[in-house]
């Protein structure tokens, strides 16, 4: 007798129940994209490698499942939707239609040890708009981002959306004395607060900046939460500061115009520490619970240019499903599986013919429609329909038609029979 094959680590089965949720979140995602007037679009799992160090650079290929194939060529799981997206963009700017507003629901898969809310394959919704430089763009994806969550009942109790900008950063930095080569390692150090001990991260920005005192500073300047605060904090007469806190407040504006400021926080303990932001970024964290993050993105303006592509602004949010899901679970939101059978027909051998005419000619309209595979007694046929919005019964020369939630049972006809089924099947019940 063989031995049982166990699933690998990080991976995970979707028995019926797991897959109704699963299918829950990808339905709702999809539909408030769709609402958004976002487009779908996907990309290759198996990538060449390159792909991704070209972007992350040659140690990201440690995270990754990669592997040589047979035609000798370096390839990789596809770990992220990003670059991909980059190059299709990329590769076809001349002839889309801009701005282009995109999203993509695909599974990805990192070799990294499997924990609470990070697996070695989840899935990841992308929401990307395209060629539209100004903050606008902000505006709208995080306008769909916090839909999604509204959608699937959380609140402004719940959830919050940290809003930093890696510009003002940069302008705060040279303003300390930080050279414009330390500034990306000063902001992975800043990214890095509260997951490695302080005093590990002092010493770091004392070797990258050898100024002494940027550590309060940087900690001064991460705690302010209005823009009138960072105004008078970064009191300069320097232009482009003034512009671009201009431009803040105009995404502000914006935001409070849609209806959503009490979503936003201003927090500039955010930064994001993938390098290629150009801009605003932005992470949604639970307010209430584990305060976990839930999705991350901001502004990317050069990665398409990267890959030798026409230099073309973009902007962009990642929710990961696994995080979502346990966030959702937490709060009593998300839906069981509810009957997925809108009629269930019972018959003996004297009404078969009958009711497999039926049986055919419902489902054909649309019905979702069950019956016993087997022999059974009349008992158990009446068992297996109690999941079932209606229960059909062939009986001598006439049909019997149940509503099962009402429990109420009526003589019919053929003919009746389809009209008093429901139209395009029962809809399912979410919540």
């Amino acid at each position: 007798m063989g031995h049982m094959i166990e699933i690998l680590p990080g991976f995970r089965e979707f028995y019926p129940e797991a897959c109704f949720r699963r299918n829950y979140l990808f339905q709702t995602v999809r539909q408030v994209c769709q609402n958004f007037c976002f487009q779908e679009y996907d990309a290759p799992i198996l990538e060449p490698l390159e792909l991704y160090t070209e972007k992350s650079g040659p140690e990201i290929a440690t995270q990754l499942f990669n592997f040589t194939d047979r035609g000798g060529r370096a390839v990789a799981m596809r770990p992220e939707m990003t670059p991909a997206v980059a190059r299709m963009i990329g590769s076809k700017i001349n002839s889309l239609k801009r701005p282009l507003k995109w999203f993509s629901i695909g599974e990805n898969f990192r070799y990294e040890r499997p924990q609470k809310g990070r697996l070695r394959s989840f899935y990841q919704f992308n929401i990307d708009i395209f060629d539209e430089p100004s903050v606008s763009a902000e505006a709208e994806i995080l306008s769909a981002a916090i839909t999604i969550l509204t959608t699937f009942g959380l609140t402004k109790a719940d959830f919050h959306v940290r809003l930093s900008d890696r510009l003002l950063w940069g302008f705060f930095l040279e303003s300390l004395g930080v050279t414009a080569e330390a500034i990306p390692q000063v902001l992975s150090i800043v990214d890095r607060a509260g997951k490695e001990r302080v005093e590990v991260l002092q010493e770091q920005l004392l070797a990258v900046t050898a100024l002494p005192n940027a550590w309060d500073k940087i900690q001064a300047f991460q705690n302010i939460r209005t823009v009138e605060a960072l105004r008078t904090f970064l009191s300069s007469s320097n232009p482009a500061i003034q512009e671009r806190l201009e431009t803040l407040e105009v995404l502000l504006k914006r935001i409070e115009h849609m209806g959503l400021r009490d979503f936003i926080t201003l927090d500039f303990g955010i930064v994001r520490g993938l390098a290629y932001y150009t801009g605003f970024v932005f992470e949604i964290f639970e307010r209430s619970g584990q305060s976990r993050a839930i999705a991350g993105g901001g502004r990317y303006d050069q990665l398409i240019e990267k890959f030798g592509y026409p230099s073309t602004p973009a902007v962009g949010l990642a929710f990961g499903d696994v995080t979502l899901q346990n966030i959702l679970s937490d709060h009593n939101l998300l839906p069981t599986l509810t009957a997925n059978c809108d009629v269930f027909v019972i018959f003996d051998k004297n009404s078969e013919a009958q009711a497999m005419h039926d049986v055919i000619a419902l489902r054909q309209r649309g019905r979702r429609v069950d019956y016993t595979l087997k022999t059974l007694n009349l008992e158990k046929q009446f068992k297996q329909a109690a999941k079932a919005h209606w229960v059909v019964r062939y009986e001598n020369d006439h049909i019997l038609l149940r509503n099962v939630a009402e429990k109420s049972e009526a003589v019919t006809t053929r003919n009746e029979l389809f009209q008093m089924v429901p139209g395009e099947g029962v809809e399912p019940s979410l919540p």
